[in-house]
């Protein structure tokens, strides 16, 4: 590939400047970029742009295709995904923070990046490996973590600090009703995070304004949309009353619950004077109540949740299986082939992590279906087709 002319290199210099220049005093700009090692070559994107190109051709990435976001156990094509939720906080993420003059591609980086870490069978996968994880005397297990050694340890896309720092702190489980940025500008900050999310899930806020949107626009994505798909699925009924001042402010349906919560995020967020990313008190305390009847009616919906106890065994039996592959150093395992001795794995991964870290790692990073079938090939006996 030819070198760009100084001629072009400058022009794209002028046209970034220029966009740059409409910016909000808070956001985040193109100089304010920082990679720890910043050992791949620079050509015509941005930084941030870079980032979320380097994301979607992750590997990772590819495996979000088959991660299921709430129902792991529905066959049904039309419900969510993790490939389709990312999608959408990238969306409305950009749709919030066009509006406050944002970063757009730094949102999309954090947003398409922020769920890679998830286990098969979502969030009740993550307990399990959680449980297992802690047993084995390697600490919790953390998907926003989990997601920073993806992308960060094991194929080694040397993100900006931003895009790490907004993965890392995406959190959008919690109740977050104003979050004030929390910036810093060097690595050594971000281990320590990083260690302390690890640890205890840490609590801190994304560096960013535009970090902190994205864990507002995670929320958005999901709030309305695990409603619609409850439904889809026949575990809540069509008529379900959805808690009453909710609906009043919120709305009833899917489109009109992210509609309200954009339009309501924006509004109170561009009179901000630091910078911070707010709802109003009304829509804070009507989402609060939605979240906890999406609790008590879809996540914690014995339907969903009957078949925990099989599940817990299943991860337990992969787990064990794996471990012991590691230690009689069965190189024909899948644990070799489908993962450590892959091309995509970084060499420095290999040299700094224990077995169980390394099982840890590779059961995290199946998809339901893949899952399913080491399952399978572990338990079940190998029938011969015909003869021996």
């Amino acid at each position: 590939m030819s070198e760009m002319s100084d001629e072009t290199k400058t022009g794209i210099k002028n046209y970034t400047d220029k966009v740059e220049a409409l910016y909000s005093p808070f956001a985040t700009k193109t100089v304010d970029s920082r990679r720890r090692y910043n050992y791949k070559s620079k050509d015509i994107r941005t930084p941030f742009c870079r980032d979320a190109d380097r994301i979607i051709h992750s590997h990772a990435y590819t495996r979000y295709i088959d991660k299921t976001q709430v129902f792991y156990l529905v066959k049904n094509d039309h419900i969510t995904h993790r490939v389709l939720h990312v999608q959408m906080v990238s969306k409305i993420g950009r749709a919030v923070g066009r509006s406050l003059r944002l970063n757009e591609d730094l949102i999309e980086a954090i947003a398409l990046g922020h769920d890679i870490g998830h286990t098969p069978y979502g969030h009740t996968g993550e307990a399990c490996l959680s449980q297992i994880c802690e047993r084995k005397g390697i600490g919790p297990f953390r998907h926003n973590v989990q997601s920073i050694r993806f992308l960060d340890s094991i194929e080694d896309c040397d993100l900006t600090l931003q895009v790490m720092d907004g993965i890392l702190c995406h959190d959008g489980e919690g109740y977050d009703s104003h979050l004030v940025p929390e910036p810093y500008f060097n690595y050594d900050e971000f281990d320590t995070r990083l260690e302390t999310v690890s640890a205890d899930g840490g609590g801190y806020h994304p560096m960013t304004p535009e970090g902190c949107v994205v864990r507002f626009a995670d929320t958005i994505s999901y709030i309305g949309r695990d409603i619609q798909d409850a439904r889809e699925v026949g575990l809540i009924s069509e008529d379900e009353s959805l808690p009453q001042m909710s609906v009043e402010i919120l709305g009833a349906d899917n489109s009109s619950i992210i509609d309200t919560l954009i339009k309501d995020l924006i509004e109170c967020s561009s009179h901000q004077s630091d910078g911070s990313i707010a709802y109003s008190t009304d829509v804070a305390e009507a989402l609060d109540r939605l979240k906890k009847f999406n609790y008590t009616h879809i996540y914690e919906n014995e339907k969903l949740t009957s078949e925990k106890t099989k599940i817990e065994k299943m991860y337990g039996i992969i787990f064990d299986y794996y471990l012991d592959e590691l230690s009689e150093n069965n190189r024909t395992s899948t644990i070799f082939t489908d993962f450590l001795d892959a091309k995509w794995v970084c060499p420095r991964y290999l040299e700094s992590v224990s077995a169980e870290e390394m099982v840890r790692d590779y059961i995290a990073g199946m998809t339901d279906r893949y899952f399913e079938g080491r399952f399978e090939a572990i338990v079940l006996p190998r029938k011969v087709d015909g003869k021996f």
